[in-house]
């Protein structure tokens, strides 16, 4: 009996690995969310970093797999009109994250942002909607640089002070953060934060408050002329201080808890938000996602005494430092828990949430949800203000309050992260 003919072999598919380190040459087509391009190989979908629109350029895969590839341009064969000199160039292909957007003009940026969101709503809500991204005051004469107050640093197996590359857990040593506001520049450099070594791992963060001196913490742990602090009464906490129409407001802070980044972020969105509610006198307002108040406060004073601003928030100590922030204001309502779980049943001393004229939600980076979504329709405001810092999560939410039947009225978009590619934005939706 004859013996089965073999096959001839098939071509050994090539693996991840093999794939990465390679150099192709691509035409780069839009923007996408994430901080990259949308380039196409052999049918294949390329997410390129450090490109623009329109270009052609030479890339090295970072990443392979079966879906899609990531890689960094690393030679520019035609280049964007929109395409500038690095305005950090250690943020470049296999630099650090932060500064994904360097090598764009800072109009370009704005644009890029602009199509990113119009784009979410388009795929993900299934709303046309063209957007304006509109710049932090100051930051055209900067260049964009020059706005960060705070500045996360770590100390990699060298113990020298640096950042992480981009999706990898290697820290690339720095010599400077050029983002950094001068604040930030003087104190590490006043405590050897790039010349020093640090312990391998440790967790270094410099914070420039509106006022009082900066701070550096290291692993946690308040750091001054050169030294741990160790004094039951060393600084761990900083005062920001904004400024609105309504007035002028002062906030408690711990140096390492969270607050906007951008010098101007605070009165730019705390601005954005009052126009947003509207008059609200005597209302009723839900402020979720509240941490330390940066919304209570202004709130507080738009509904008045005869209204009330209940605020939810799931940090205990960014609740404690609200109950400082707003100790003087008997018409304010802090509640501590999960926001989900808080609408759902109630805060920890079984209180449950009423309802509300309008709510004020700023959510983390992954957004609401379908459950917040749902509770805060629930409770029938006739207005619901969203602050959104990624674009596809607003979309997906909004599509939520959507279904709800809440229309989008308004979108503003605020460029507060220069040279990266996040994005604020505050959504007005009415019901």
């Amino acid at each position: 009996m004859p013996r089965p003919r073999r096959s001839a072999p098939r071509p050994r598919p090539s693996t991840v690995h093999e794939e990465v380190g390679r150099v192709v040459e691509l035409e780069v087509g839009p923007v996408a969310h994430g901080g990259h391009c949308v380039a196409r190989l052999d049918g294949r979908v390329v997410f390129v970093r450090h490109s623009l629109p329109g270009e052609r350029v030479r890339a090295a895969i970072t990443e392979g797999g079966s879906r899609f590839w990531r890689a960094d341009a690393v030679e520019v064969l035609q280049a964007s009109p929109d395409r500038v000199e690095p305005a950090w160039p250690e943020a470049g292909p296999d630099g650090v994250g932060g500064g994904e957007l360097a090598h764009v003009a800072l109009p370009a940026q704005r644009r890029w942002k602009a199509d990113v969101l119009s784009d979410q709503l388009r795929r993900i809500a299934h709303i046309e909607r063209d957007v304006e991204v509109e710049a932090a005051p100051g930051d055209d004469e900067r260049g964009g640089l020059g706005y960060r107050t705070r500045v996360e640093l770590v100390a990699g197996p060298d113990g020298r002070a640096g950042m992480r590359r981009v999706r990898s857990h290697d820290v690339v040593a720095l010599t400077g953060m050029p983002l950094a506001t001068e604040e930030v520049a003087a104190l590490a450099e006043a405590e050897g934060v790039w010349s020093r070594q640090w312990t391998p791992g440790a967790r270094l963060e410099l914070v420039a408050p509106a006022e009082g001196e900066p701070v550096l913490l290291v692993d946690g742990t308040p750091w001054r002329r050169g030294r741990a602090d160790t004094r039951p009464n060393a600084r761990r906490a900083v005062t920001e201080l904004v400024r609105l129409e309504s007035g002028e407001y002062r906030y408690r802070v711990a140096a390492d808890g969270f607050w906007q980044v951008h010098r101007e972020a605070p009165g730019v969105l705390g601005g954005a938000v009052l126009d947003a509610v509207g008059d609200v006198a005597g209302a009723t307002v839900l402020d979720l996602y509240a941490g330390a108040g940066l919304f209570t406060l202004p709130l507080a004073d738009a509904v008045g005494t005869s209204g009330r601003v209940i605020a939810v928030e799931g940090d205990a100590r960014a609740v404690k430092d609200a109950r400082r922030n707003a100790h003087d204001l008997r018409h304010v309502d802090l509640r501590l828990g999960a926001v989900d779980r808080v609408l759902a049943e109630g805060d920890a001393g079984g209180a449950g949430v009423p309802g509300a004229d309008v709510v004020v939600l700023d959510p983390p980076r992954a957004g609401a949800g379908r459950a917040v979504v749902d509770a805060i329709a629930e409770r029938a405001p006739s207005r619901v203000v969203y602050v959104a810092c990624d674009p596809a999560a607003l979309a997906r939410d909004v599509g939520y309050l959507e279904e709800r039947g809440y229309e989008l009225a308004s979108l503003r978009a605020f460029d507060l992260f220069p040279h990266t590619h996040h994005v604020e934005a505050v959504a007005v939706l009415n019901r």
